[in-house]
């Protein structure tokens, strides 16, 4: 990162993390860190995600807080799909009436084609119904298809709140901003709207924790002085596409270097790599050496919640696969165990339930 724009920074804007952790996954009595369990848009191995449904299983299988992807409608209304291009999680391509809006956009330098959720009002994506994103390896959820209405963040906040009070424990929320770059290059900015949101709400540090892969969404979050965590997202290739973008040569590898981990240390409590950072696979799929990823966040005074932990074989690692589908479940217990005893301080996970399970040891 530039030194210049790190002084942009408020590190008194990140609250501490112990504050933003459940108090029963602070630490057990004899010592031992209790790592979060996070349900990856909700529980979406068993419900279609970003749904009450998937969001409500996760809370009621242990999770500890919830992920909403944050996307904007057209008009600037913040809503919760894993992206801005809607046809594969949402029935619009069976809406004869928005068959016209089918289009191909450039988003963070690629084409995508597709329908898209800021050419749609919110009245008009009421009308939409949800989908299971991967039905050929999650067949059984596609029961589910076409029963619930796509989100606002602010249905997440309070559905957060009613299953707080209803499991008589602090359920936080995980916003992440998506493509905050490219909103912002259409007028639809992220990160205004998602202050507004928790200033309204009064979300303190246990109740919100706001996640990007985009280091400068993070720095304008930081800058409105929220009182909230930040949690730095971090890819396995390449580089966040704000400073792609703006000609800064940072990569995700390089962020993750001990000088890279202290200089997000200035702006962010939590790093959120992708599991396979921390154990990468051979050539084979099956498990290699352990990096020093863990050890390097705690030396810089991070905490490291790795995603994104699925149970099907075909996301499992060669040694922990059972059976010869794709889709069947393998011993997605073992997984956890081994990234628990790495000493990660979170999961991001589609299955909570599994995490919760695998935790208790």
């Amino acid at each position: 990162m530039r030194p210049g724009r790190r002084s942009l920074l408020l590190a008194a804007a990140a609250a501490p993390v112990s504050a933003a952790l459940p108090a029963a996954a602070a630490g057990r009595p004899d010592g031992r860190r209790v790592p979060l369990v996070i349900g990856h848009r909700g529980a979406a191995g068993w419900r279609p995600e970003h749904t009450a449904a998937s969001y409500a299983y996760a809370v009621q299988t242990g999770a500890d807080w919830i992920e909403p992807d944050l996307v904007p409608t057209k008009d600037h209304v913040l809503v919760v799909r894993h992206e801005n291009e809607i046809s594969q999680t949402t029935d619009v391509a069976r809406h004869p009436e928005f068959a016209g809006r089918r289009t191909t956009k450039e988003v963070d330098g690629r084409p995508v084609t597709g329908w898209f959720t800021e050419d749609f009002t919110l009245a008009e994506l009421r009308t939409l119904r949800a989908v299971e994103r991967l039905p050929r390896v999650r067949d059984r959820n596609t029961v589910f298809d076409g029963r619930e209405p796509v989100l606002t963040f602010q249905e997440v906040v309070d559905l957060a709140r009613r299953l707080s009070r209803t499991h008589g424990r602090t359920v936080a929320v995980f916003p992440e901003t998506k493509h905050p770059t490219y909103f912002r290059s259409i007028g639809l900015a992220l990160e205004p709207r998602l202050a507004e949101a928790v200033r309204r709400n009064r979300l303190g540090p246990r109740e919100c924790v706001v996640q990007s892969f985009e280091p400068t969404s993070l720095e304008r979050i930081a800058a409105e002085r929220l009182g909230v965590p930040l949690w730095q997202a971090l890819g396995t290739t390449g580089g966040p596409y704000d400073l792609v973008s703006s000609g800064d040569p940072t990569t995700y590898r390089d962020m993750m270097t001990p000088a890279g981990l202290a200089r997000i240390a200035r702006y962010a409590d939590w790093i959120g790599p992708d599991r396979t950072s921390l154990l990468p696979l051979t050539p084979e799929g099956r498990l290699g050496t352990p990096t020093s990823l863990v050890a390097d966040a705690h030396a810089a005074g991070l905490r490291i919640g790795p995603y994104t932990f699925r149970a099907e074989n075909q996301f499992l690692p060669a040694d922990f696969r059972r059976g010869t589908g794709a889709a069947d479940f393998g011993d997605a217990f073992a997984e956890y165990a081994l990234y628990y005893r790495l000493g990660v301080d979170a999961v991001v996970t589609d299955f909570p339930d599994l995490a919760v399970i695998a935790r208790r040891g």
